[in-house]
């Protein structure tokens, strides 16, 4: 083989690499609709997985993986040993679970129960002082079991969560990374100006100006032609307010990634990609299906502009630029309040976490610092710490037509969530250790800040909704089993342990594996405050304010706070960083060996390669799991001190709950639980009054839930838009 061949032969390699990226995303569809018809097929009180199987061209195991309520009782004996089944998306939450019965345990130490505990032990679902009584006490105090991990786990988990190491290897682990630590700025942010751009009618408002544009085909290049020849002195950050414009091509792709890669890649004389300046490590231009960021420089200058969706604050519900930009004025207003130095940066992110920054003390415990804890500890708490519970519960565990669909959305939630988090360096507790601890300290431990290596039971006679997150196929997957006498190995932080052994119906088995504990502090609380009073103060003047155009401006800027705190929240998680880059098509020998190709176009290939944890000063994944663990226990039951009253869903009967998604309830009926607007509490978004076909897919859900809230408001306004 010559030169010529061999060029020529890559060229074809190439092309038949691109015809199978189409056709795999003709077959994804067609497997999503075959695992939604086995679905539907599992409700069949008589369907037969090995029936079902010839006839979907899958394997038994397989089948069983899509609609776990087909396992055949041979698979769910103690004495069958099966392999895993293999990870696949599921749409909806099936029926059951199958039954699995773990080793019996060695008896161990037994926890007090968790009624009636003192104002001092308060779970991190509420605020202190205030004990947390159930509504019903327990029949027998709920057991903690202190169980070797050396255990083995059920052949039939579908995924094995990553533990701790015994010995000094695991030890090595329970620490701070050398050397890396949060700290307070000693410097301040530099204002970007901005513009506000509606690429569907072309309006442009800068400053106190607008401006019409031509937009043409809406590329990249006709955008930063328009905006830099109407505001010759150029700006460095443009919001996209509506129009997408990165979706305009969106048909010539098989996935809206390749889309957006394209056009953010396509070439524009006189620009390039930004490589960043100074100490600025934003650079490069950022892949997402719906909210990209386009980063570009001049040739031969020092002018750079970033390209960005607003979506990425909130949804503009429809608001035209000038409203757009009044809004991120207020916001801009209501953070100087309380941070003189405030910036609005390019993201909610970006902006929450450094204000974040400019709360850590100056003098104190911590003045020189949070440690950021070893990089072992972090992709520990990464694999085993979930965040918004997402859960559709289907046929014949709900009415195959709904009495109603009411939803109940809990206000700025994880707000709600802030006052505790754990500080300093944690302790590892071994079974050995919590067995040898008196009642009063187990019972401290676990209403402290902690996260925990559990073997659950669900009890016998249990008719309600699950309470702990396991392990389910695909990656980083939470199911939570809910059928009596499931036995199930995961981790879980204290608020929910805690509501497994105080819950009103009956006190769930948990045995103790192992576990990390640390101090509690307050590291968020000044900062979740100054966010809250800032929400509550534009919320004031969406709800009063007499200008309805100024409504709607505080309305959005209240949702940009929200913004803030939820994904300043989620930048602590620091998930390990994922590089996406292109590479021209005819340098493509120069693509990174581990790199995954992720889009194409007839002139640069998109790919993208893990590169691992970061050295980020500011990562503290373990107050991330505190607050999302908090925030999914009171999906389940929070104690309202004002009203003397517990919501949630475990004080809805049984059989009521149709779906979780993250800080929302969809029940079939509707709840007399009282609403003050303060964050946490259940407002009453959606009702939609029946019969309703049960959902079984998120689009459904989703269409359903727009379609209540659609209904309430016209109930509440007299029919008015």
């Amino acid at each position: 083989m010559d030169s010529k061949t061999y060029t020529a032969a890559l060229a074809e390699l190439r092309s038949l690499r691109d015809e199978i990226k189409k056709k795999q995303a003709e077959v994804a569809k067609l497997e999503a609709q075959r695992a939604r018809r086995i679905s539907a097929l599992a409700g069949y009180e008589k369907a037969k997985a090995d029936r079902i199987a010839p006839a979907s061209g899958l394997s038994l195991a397989e089948v069983v993986a899509i609609a776990p309520i087909l396992t055949p009782d041979s698979l769910t004996s103690p004495a069958q040993t099966a392999p895993p089944p293999p990870a696949r998306e599921v749409h909806a939450q099936p029926a059951e679970e199958p039954v699995v019965q773990a080793p019996a345990a060695t008896p161990g130490a037994v926890a007090p129960s968790m009624t009636g505990v003192s104002p001092q032990a308060t779970s991190a679902t509420q605020a202190p002082p205030d004990p947390a009584p159930t509504d019903t006490p327990p029949a027998s105090p709920p057991a903690v079991t202190a169980t070797p991990p050396s255990l083995p786990e059920s052949p039939q988990a579908p995924r094995s969560l990553p533990s701790l190491p015994e010995g000094a290897e695991g030890d090595r682990w329970v620490g701070h990374t050398a050397n890396l630590a949060s700290t307070r700025p000693n410097f301040t942010q530099q204002a970007r100006s901005t513009a506000f751009l509606d690429t569907a009618t072309g309006m442009l408002v800068y400053r106190d100006q607008t401006h019409h544009l031509e937009l043409g085909s809406r590329l990249a290049a006709d955008i930063l032609q328009g905006v830099f020849h109407a505001i010759p002195d150029g700006v460095e950050r443009i919001y996209i307010t509506a129009g997408d414009p990165w979706h305009h091509d969106a048909g010539r792709y098989p996935f809206l990634r390749d889309a957006v890669a394209a056009w953010l890649n396509a070439p524009i004389p006189g620009w390039r990609t930004d490589t960043g300046r100074g100490k600025d490590r934003m650079a490069g231009h950022f892949v997402h299906a719906r909210h990209p960021v386009a980063r570009f420089q001049r040739e031969g200058g020092e002018q750079h502009v970033e390209i960005r969706s607003v979506g990425e604050w909130f949804d503009p519900e429809g608001s035209d630029p000038t409203v757009i930009r009044d809004a991120f004025v207020l916001l801009w207003k209501a953070l100087r309040s309380h941070w003189p130095d405030a910036v609005i940066m390019g993201s909610p992110s970006q902006t929450g976490r450094d204000l974040w920054t400019r709360t850590i003390p100056a003098r104190g415990q911590f003045a020189d610092g949070y440690p950021v804890l070893s990089e072992e500890l972090r992709g520990l708490l990464h694999a085993t710490a979930g965040q918004g519970r997402t859960e559709l519960i289907t046929p014949p565990d709900v009415p195959e037509q709904l009495p109603a669909l009411v939803e109940y959305d809990r206000t700025f939630a994880y707000a709600k969530h802030t006052w505790k988090s754990p500080v300093g360096t944690p302790r590892r507790i071994t079974a050995a250790t919590f067995a040898s601890w008196s009642e009063k300290e187990q019972t401290k431990a676990l209403f402290g800040c902690g996260h925990w290596q559990v073997r659950v039971t669900v009890p016998d006679g249990w008719n309600h909704v699950g309470i702990l997150p396991a392990p389910a196929p695909g990656e980083r997957a939470w199911h939570y089993p809910r059928t009596p006498g499931t036995t199930f190995t995961t981790w879980a932080g204290g608020p929910e342990i805690y509501t497994a052994l105080s819950n009103p119906l009956a006190p769930w088995k948990v045995e103790i594996l192992d576990g990390l504990l640390w101090d509690d502090g307050k590291p968020l609380d000044d900062w979740s405050k100054k966010l809250k009073e800032a929400w509550a103060s534009l919320s004031a003047q969406a709800d009063l304010h007499g200008d309805p155009t100024h409504r709607q401006a505080a309305h959005l800027a209240s949702r940009a706070v929200r913004s803030l705190l939820l994904y300043g929240i989620g930048s602590f998680a620091q998930r390990p960083r994922t590089v996406t880059g292109t590479t021209p098509r005819t340098a493509e020998r120069d693509i990174p060996t581990d790199a995954e190709i992720i889009g194409f176009d007839d002139d640069h290939v998109t790919w993208q390669r893990p590169t691992g944890f970061a050295r980020d000063p500011n990562a503290h994944p373990e107050w991330a799991a505190t607050i999302w663990s908090g925030a999914r226990a009171a999906l389940l039951s929070m104690r309202m001190r004002d009203d003397n009253t517990h919501v949630g869903a475990l004080h809805a009967p049984p059989g009521t709950v149709v779906a979780f998604r993250t800080d929302a309830i969809y029940l079939t009926a509707p709840q007399n639980w009282p609403y003050h607007g303060q964050p946490g509490e259940y407002l009453h978004k959606g009702h939609l009054t029946g019969p309703v076909p049960a959902p079984t897919t998120e689009d459904e859900l989703l269409a359903l839930r727009d379609a209540g809230r659609t209904a309430l408001h016209h109930t509440r306004t007299g029919g008015d838009a």
